[in-house]
């Protein structure tokens, strides 16, 4: 589409927007981006239309349907509400759970979602207030409820919010319903359709009856409550990075015995600007500083925070050297399901139906972890459905026992089904302590798991290309990598290539080519060589960015050799980005 059929079609869809079912704030804005000589913010708010991703409805807050406003939220419960009364006709009372997270209109947008759904003859539990993104999850479960809605964009810059749908087993939505959704939600064609007036009969406040019920579901996680005893004076510096993480994480570290939790108060303030961060992602070491520099003044055994929403968690430890360092999101859910799958092993609860779940994109260690504890794992594409979607395949006949992802999101527990920094959190302070009883410090215990199951060492790199005119060249690199597969990587050749964009996997060695066991397609692409190196490449489904994963591999001999790896890993990872042109 040439530039001037592009402006065209931008400028008849905005002039749709000062039709009298928008407010005057609203018609005034789009007026002003239709007489600006410069098109570039009438072209990106409004050159398409906010879609369901790995992570529902995300984008930049503002005015136009490629912006998260009151109208874009409204069509998206309008839609989900007409297809909920018509997937559960059959029940005399439709119920849904509405929550939210610190950003700035997050209430306002929860509270028009509860109205929306009101408006249409659909029991609404609205949270009282903020909460992690997990306990949303857990209410659509323990209330019953058919769908659930949460107001969040997660870990995303402070301009984003968004908007996560759920189902009854309280997993964010996949096919069918994602699709049915957004047919409904394309069905609505003026704002008109949109009921706005909520019924206020139809809507319940919901809050600390909630909580506690959560707080107690996660407690029944702990593994070794014993040892939690003998370190209960564990030192434990956590942050919310202002997010929803204050409301329940203090309580649930205490909840499991721990009572030195140590604050960082400027971070306790639940503030949607995130004004001590550049970033509110704790796999930023910036937004880690204030925390890292509290654990030094107190000396503090383990660091760990929750994004804006809770539902990932981020974790510093002290290297070799005494300095504290991040823990990546690979080394997150490898060190948890390590303690879970061994722990069970040492309880003898390990029955032979147990499983594990990671993404494509997550370190293979896991893989060989589980296969050492002689535990099933299942691989699932990127995004917390997927594993939920594994779940919910194999409830009733095998056991769940964690699953996790290298975008720092880990669920430890079925009773809730999307990524809960409130249980990791707790779980990892009790690997903490556990460690301790051993007399290991915990980078002692990571390097343990290396030398049993093989060093393995990860680096993920985001390439940032915002708007249109970056979305084209992000679908133009997939294309390029599609056409010019790479033959070797580091001096290793490319053994297998995995395109998730047809489930192919072309064996290169021989040419043949065999069908992958996946429920859909996704734009994926994988290399794997000869020497164990893993590269996927895919576009983010929530953000204006395509992710590079590299994962190397290598043999620890000894603990001393730790060192040595990390080095070369280093080495060949720098030699792969540019190979990669990255």
């Amino acid at each position: 589409m040439d530039n001037t059929e592009l402006l065209r079609q931008v400028t008849e869809k905005a002039k749709s927007w000062l039709a009298d079912g928008y407010d005057a704030e609203t018609r005034a804005e789009v007026q002003r981006m239709l007489d600006a000589d410069d098109k570039t913010e009438l072209i990106e708010s409004f050159y398409k239309d906010l879609e369901f991703g790995t992570g529902g409805l995300r984008g930049i807050m503002g005015v136009g349907s490629n912006r998260m406003n009151i109208y874009t939220v409204g069509a998206a419960t309008q839609g989900l509400a007409n297809y909920l009364k018509e997937a559960f006709k059959d029940l005399p009372e439709i119920s849904v759970a509405v929550g939210h997270d610190v950003r700035n209109n997050s209430r306002k947008f929860a509270e028009i979602v509860a109205d929306i759904f009101s408006a249409n003859g659909i029991k609404v539990y609205l949270f009282d207030n903020f909460r992690p993104t997990p306990e949303l999850s857990f209410a659509i479960r323990e209330l019953g409820c058919q769908s659930g809605v949460n107001i969040t964009a997660s870990h995303n810059p402070k301009e984003y919010n968004g908007y996560k749908a759920y189902w009854s087993d309280g997993a964010q939505i996949i096919a069918p319903h994602d699709v049915n959704i957004i047919d409904h939600v394309n069905r609505i064609h003026s704002v008109r359709d949109i009921k706005f007036q909520g019924d206020k009969s139809k809507i319940q406040i919901i809050g600390e009856e909630i909580d506690n019920k959560f707080l107690a579901a996660i407690k029944t996680l702990s593994l070794d409550p014993e040892v939690i005893k003998r370190h209960a004076d564990l030192k434990i510096v956590y942050t919310p990075i202002h997010g929803t993480g204050v409301k329940l994480v203090p309580d649930s570290l205490r909840n499991y015995g721990f009572t030195n939790i140590i604050h960082v108060p400027e971070q306790d303030i639940p503030d949607g600007n995130f004004p001590t961060v550049d970033s509110p992602n704790p796999e930023n070491a910036s937004a880690m500083a204030m925390a890292i520099a509290k654990a030094k003044e107190v000396e503090a055994d383990l660091v760990v925070a929750s994004d804006p929403d809770a539902d990932r968690i981020g974790c510093v430890i002290r290297d070799n050297n005494g300095e504290y360092q991040l823990v990546n999101g690979n080394q997150i859910v490898m060190i948890l399901l390590n303690y879970i799958m061994l722990r069970n092993r040492e309880l003898g609860r390990l029955k032979g139906n147990e499983y594990v779940v990671k993404t494509i994109v997550t370190t293979e260690t896991i893989k060989a972890i589980a296969e050492n504890q002689n535990v099933k794992m299942y691989d699932c594409y990127t995004g917390f459905k997927w594993i939920a979607s594994v779940i919910r395949d194999l409830e009733g006949t095998a056991r769940y026992l964690g699953g996790g992802e290298e975008s720092y999101g880990f669920l430890a527990e079925d009773f809730c089904r999307d990524k809960d920094s409130v249980s990791a959190i707790s779980l990892m302070a009790e690997i903490c302590a556990w460690a301790k009883d051993r007399g290991m410090d915990f980078n002692q215990m990571l390097q343990e798991i290396y030398l049993r199951n093989g060093y393995s060492h990860e680096e993920g790199i985001s390439v940032v290309r915002p708007g249109k005119s970056g979305a084209d060249e992000i679908q133009q690199m997939m294309r390029n990598f599609r056409a010019n597969p790479h033959k070797q990587l580091a001096g290793s050749p490319v053994i297998l290539v995995k395109d998730y964009a047809d489930l192919n996997c072309t064996d290169t060695r021989t040419g043949a080519v065999s069908k992958m066991d996946f429920p859909t397609t996704s734009n994926v692409l994988q290399y794997f060589t000869e020497d164990g190196t893993k590269v996927s490449i895919r576009p983010s489904g929530t953000e204006p960015k395509i992710k590079f994963y590299i994962e190397v591999h290598d043999k620890m001999s000894d603990l001393a050799d730790y060192d040595r790896c990390n080095r070369d890993a280093a080495a060949k990872i720098e030699q792969i980005k540019k190979e990669l042109g990255i």
